[in-house]
């Protein structure tokens, strides 16, 4: 409880930790309210250490509460082909400074990318699929916090369907549930022409822990992609997905059986899209907290990739009241994730590829003041 004492004719307050928090005793439990808070840095630059560009942002929070940025090196060029090296830097600050970059994938001119990682919680292995040249499924691993990587190993047999020309994981995150299963979003692409108009979402998962992995089923619409999964409170799945075909609103899918089958396709009016990847995570859980809270990040002008903004929902995906814009300029592909802090991230392409920045931001940023999360 804070102390209030008058001193020439002012109010002044002890305990204010220089402003930054306002304690309250409400029901019996403590909440606190910070201030809003946006912090924004250049963690991937283009043109620097090699690279002529960095695209394709996914991120991974250890079970220690390391910082996992990764995303793909493009050596010569800003094409999705070609020589291309899948790397990652840390941070054990939660964001705010960045390590040396490592090299987690190289296999010379081919293109190594699609990151989308997966912790497991219930013993700290971060696990890294990712694809060569569109066509073949590799998996990697880390046992110390991302400081090194297993031997990629192939796993295409296993999740991928030979009928299929094209395939991608993610790109972004993959999710653990409530039962342990690790889930890998996916797209794959059904028409000749490489990240055509004929593309379809899935997910591949793990029951045991990483030691193998199968594919479930298709969507039913081919004109959707790069897609996320986050598990709702009642343990069904919704897939947030890229629209294809001018539809310029995001897509989305909900499965009752863990992924291996998906309600058809819709795409949400309320949630514009230019026709790009975007990220989606849950921010609050009851009843560890006061509310159910999850947030969706894409750029939101229909008729360019800018205007990139933040949204939260409060009734686990079924409407999206409070929305801002992270980033004005020009940005693209992103990825989101929470600290053990409690601290959202969004690491997402701006000024036409020209740098990957990580914001850092509060619930309180999000909503201006209106909302702070309760932990009961």
């Amino acid at each position: 409880m804070m102390k209030v004492n008058r001193l020439n004719g002012q109010i002044r307050f002890r305990g204010m930790l220089a402003g930054l928090f306002v304690v309250a005793i409400l029901a019996g439990r403590s909440v606190t309210a910070a201030t809003p808070s946006l912090e924004q840095t250049d963690v991937f630059l283009s043109g620097k250490d090699g690279y002529n560009t960095y695209r394709i942002p996914a991120l991974a929070v250890t079970k220690n509460g390391t910082v996992l940025a990764f995303c793909e090196g493009r050596k010569n060029s800003g094409s999705d082909t070609g020589d291309i090296d899948l790397v990652l830097k840390r941070s054990t600050d939660g964001g705010r400074t960045w390590s040396e970059m490592q090299v987690i994938a190289d296999d010379g001119d081919h293109a190594m990318g699609q990151p989308c990682p997966v912790v497991d919680q219930r013993n700290g292995v971060i696990w890294l699929p990712l694809c060569r040249d569109n066509k073949r499924v590799l998996l990697t691993n880390s046992t110390d916090d991302g400081r090194t990587w297993s031997k990629p190993a192939e796993i295409t047999k296993e999740v991928v369907d030979p009928a299929w020309p094209w395939i991608g994981t993610g790109p972004g995150h993959g999710i653990q549930l409530a039962n342990g299963r690790l889930v890998i979003p996916c797209w794959a692409g059904r028409g000749a022409e490489f990240c055509g108009q004929v593309q379809v979402s899935f997910i591949f998962y793990s029951d045991d822990g990483g030691k193998t992995w199968q594919r479930a089923s298709l969507l039913d619409d081919d004109a959707s992609d790069e897609c996320e999964v986050v598990e709702l409170v009642d343990g069904s799945l919704y897939m947030n997905m890229r629209s294809r075909r001018e539809k310029k609103q995001r897509a989305y899918s909900f499965s009752k059986d863990g992924g291996q089958t998906w309600s058809a396709v819709k795409y949400d009016a309320r949630v514009p899209e230019p026709s790009c990847q975007g990220s989606i995570i849950r921010f609050t859980r009851e009843p560890q907290f006061d509310r159910n809270r999850i947030l969706l990040a894409c750029p939101a002008n229909p008729a360019a990739r800018d205007h990139f903004t933040v949204r939260v929902t409060y009734d686990e995906c079924g409407s999206w009241p409070v929305s801002k814009i992270l980033y004005s300029g020009g940005a693209g592909y992103s990825d989101l994730a929470v600290t053990n802090e409690g601290q959202a991230l969004c690491l997402f392409e701006a000024d036409d590829c020209g740098r990957l920045v990580l914001a850092r931001f509060n619930l309180e940023w999000l909503t201006d003041g209106k909302d702070s999360p309760t932990r009961k």
